[in-house]
């Protein structure tokens, strides 16, 4: 792992497709270590454990399911938290614990985002740390390509248009320090903003294609 922030570990990458990379992201809070995504490297454990384990792991949506949740979970004893809608991709490897269908608070200072469009049970969690920082995960919802760029997860075989774009007009409402995506191209997974207007620049970027009538 590497440190990202103060008190925020990214995992070494997974490549599930030609151009594609994905990062799990160890949130190191004192009442419990949350791990939001997914990884399936071994020796990434290790280094969960020697920070402290996971309390908790979120997904954004089903595709972060995989064998690696059940020794996740039986090696930490944490708790999967997933989407109702993504119930049935996600119970084929591991029981979940905490159900998430609605917009709430969680503890850690963790909102729980449902943002309907890449996938029906898509959901964003936007953590505010004891840094001062907001961190926001936005899954495959939205994710930046080689250059940085903001792009949309909208993908025809199981996307909903309308849906995304109405996630992503309510992110763009939101005003995060830090924007950390699950998949993303090789210019990296997460991006800095100075503030809200440069962070609705980029969710305008992702949008433009699916207002235009075209897709990523």
């Amino acid at each position: 792992m590497r440190q990202i922030a103060d008190d925020l570990w990214e995992t070494e990458p997974e490549y599930p497709a030609p151009g594609l990379q994905t990062h799990a992201y160890l949130y190191a809070h004192p009442a419990g270590n949350v791990l939001f995504y997914n990884t399936s490297h071994d020796d990434e454990l290790s280094a969960f454990a020697d920070h402290g384990g996971v309390h908790r792991q979120y997904l954004s949506h089903r595709d972060e399911v995989g064998a690696s949740l059940a020794v996740i979970r039986t090696r930490f004893n944490s708790q999967l938290c997933g989407h109702r809608s993504e119930l049935e991709d996600i119970e084929k490897y591991c029981p979940v614990d905490v159900i998430l269908a609605q917009r709430e608070h969680h503890p850690r200072d963790i909102e729980i985002l449902p943002t309907p469009g890449h996938t029906p049970g898509s959901t964003c969690f936007l953590v505010q740390s004891p840094t001062g920082d907001r961190y926001l995960f936005t899954g495959d919802t939205l994710y930046f390509d080689e250059g940085g760029q903001g792009r949309n997860g909208f993908l025809p075989s199981m996307s909903d248009h309308e849906a995304l774009i109405k996630s992503l007009i309510f992110l763009r409402t939101l005003s995060p320090d830090l924007v950390i995506s699950s998949a993303f191209g090789a210019g990296g997974g997460y991006r800095r903003f100075e503030d809200a207007l440069s962070w609705q620049g980029c969710v305008d970027e992702a949008l433009a294609p699916l207002q235009d009538g075209a897709v990523d």
